[in-house]
């Protein structure tokens, strides 16, 4: 594979991808991606994403950040996240084979990605003009060039991009169990950052939590998403969400720039700011995100040595 100039701090995409305002969006990236019939299947079959949402969420933020963040080393990390995809292929419950690695899956995957930051800085930040747009859009293909995939499914150009994303929702995403899944958080664990709340004051909020938490991510879903989903999204509804949006925009002004991004991103930024040396080991995630032990050495599993 030809060498690939990794994307640095002077793009959009390091401000806003590794921002953790991104975790508001984690529903809305799942939904999306699982409603891809190929990407579905594969996380119906060879996924226990369900049984560790919280573990599996925020490990999987190093790999895929890195690609982004790493700087030098960013397409080895592209390359591994590549291989843990290796071995997920079968044929769906509709007798349709799929496989994780081709190029219209993981583009899909890759395009959830780039949407979610656009989203994060378009509507939970100050808003982009349509040069901001094109200059994401021109970004996530070096992303994509990264993982040495065809460029076959990339659109040519951020308008052809809303095509594709318009066709994509219209046209081939389907309404499944792992969309569903997703979007069912009324048995949802206890967030880590929540661990000190008591268990009983946790499960008499968690429900009413779910209910915001599905309508927000109905929010950002395109309307042809929404209609075969069964939602209904209103004017009022959308005037909400923007002013909920603007929100937390401001209120994000009030967190210390150190503490707005995932520790794989804070690293990327430390090293470019000349406050981490080069050379230091990549931040890996901690031990309590680690899959069980019996799993630790699967293939399709990141899973680094503590």
């Amino acid at each position: 594979m030809a060498s690939v100039e990794p994307l640095g701090p002077d793009s959009l995409t390091w401000k806003y991808f590794g921002d953790w305002r991104a975790l508001l969006l984690a529903p809305w990236a799942g939904a999306m991606q699982n409603m891809h019939p190929h990407l579905g299947a594969g996380v119906a079959e060879h996924s226990r994403f369900f049984e560790e949402r919280w573990q599996r969420l925020f490990r999987s933020l190093y790999p895929i950040g890195g690609v982004v963040y790493d700087g030098p080393r960013a397409a080895g990390t592209a390359r591994q996240v590549r291989g843990y995809h290796n071995g997920i292929k079968g044929v769906d419950r509709h007798g349709r084979p799929y496989h994780a690695l081709d190029p219209d899956t993981f583009y899909w995957a890759h395009s959830t990605f780039f949407m979610l930051t656009l989203l994060v800085a378009d509507r939970l930040g100050p808003g982009l003009s349509e040069a901001d747009k094109r200059r994401l859009f021109d970004e996530h293909v070096v992303w994509w060039r990264l993982y040495g995939m065809s460029m076959r499914p990339v659109p040519d150009s951020w308008e052809d991009f809303q095509d594709y994303w318009e066709r994509m929702a219209g046209e081939v995403l389907e309404d499944n169990r792992p969309t569903r899944d997703v979007l069912d958080l009324t048995l949802l664990a206890k967030p880590p950052a929540l661990r000190l709340l008591p268990d009983v004051v946790w499960r008499a909020v968690r429900a009413p939590q779910a209910r915001v938490s599905v309508w927000f991510t109905v929010g950002f879903f395109p309307p042809a998403v929404r209609r075969r989903l069964g939602y209904v999204w209103t004017a009022r509804d959308e005037r909400r969400l923007r002013r909920i949006g603007r929100l937390i925009h401001w209120s994000w002004k009030l967190v210390p720039p150190s503490r707005r991004y995932h520790p794989r991103a804070k690293a990327g930024w430390e090293r470019a700011r000349g406050r981490r040396d080069a050379g230091a080991p990549l931040v890996e995630t901690p031990a309590r995100n680690l899959p069980l032990p019996e799993e630790r050495d699967w293939p399709q599993h990141y899973s680094p040595r503590m």
